[in-house]
């Protein structure tokens, strides 16, 4: 099935923190490390990459630490995850480095094009306020999903529907 890579979901999980602190407090990578369980190492790519994307900027010294470049309301999870993925491309084909010889005959690069347009579209309308606030999630009372957690074994909970805002 889709995944994304590490590198997206713990860009996603550092610029949420980041966005808390938005404007005035900024945020250390040690914070980040340890509130989202994710190696300073591998926070220090994922930071430099979204700084130079223009994201983010960093403030040295005492009191020190990440800031956004934009209020969480302007950055987009689409945004993030560009710079750190590039744009969504659900096969092969749809990649531009690779391209796909069969594009003119195969019957689901259409399919393929369209659902990676309509993932790409969701994270556009998804912001970092959204995250912080949570006003992108409704639970839904009508239906509901089997989910398998490591201690409980497989329970019925309440399906997190998504909404478009």
């Amino acid at each position: 099935m889709l995944r994304l890579s590490t590198k997206g979901q713990y860009g996603v999980r550092a610029m949420y923190e980041i966005a808390r602190g938005y404007p005035e407090t900024p945020v250390t990578i040690k914070e980040i490390s340890e509130r989202q369980d994710v190696s300073v190492a591998y926070l220090e790519q994922i930071l430099n990459k979204l700084r130079k994307a223009g994201l983010i900027r960093s403030i040295k010294g005492p009191g020190g630490g990440y800031i956004l470049n934009k209020s969480p309301e302007n950055i987009s999870i689409a945004s993030i995850l560009n710079e750190l993925e590039g744009p969504v491309a659900l096969t092969s084909c749809l990649d531009p480095e690779e391209g796909c010889v069969r594009v003119d005959s195969c019957v689901t690069h259409l399919l393929w094009k369209a659902l990676g347009e309509q993932v790409e579209a969701f994270l556009r309308t998804i912001t970092l306020k959204n995250l912080i606030t949570g006003d992108f999630l409704k639970v839904s009372k009508s239906q509901s999903v089997r989910v398998k957690s490591k201690s409980q074994g497989i329970k019925e909970s309440k399906a997190m529907t998504l909404l478009k805002l």
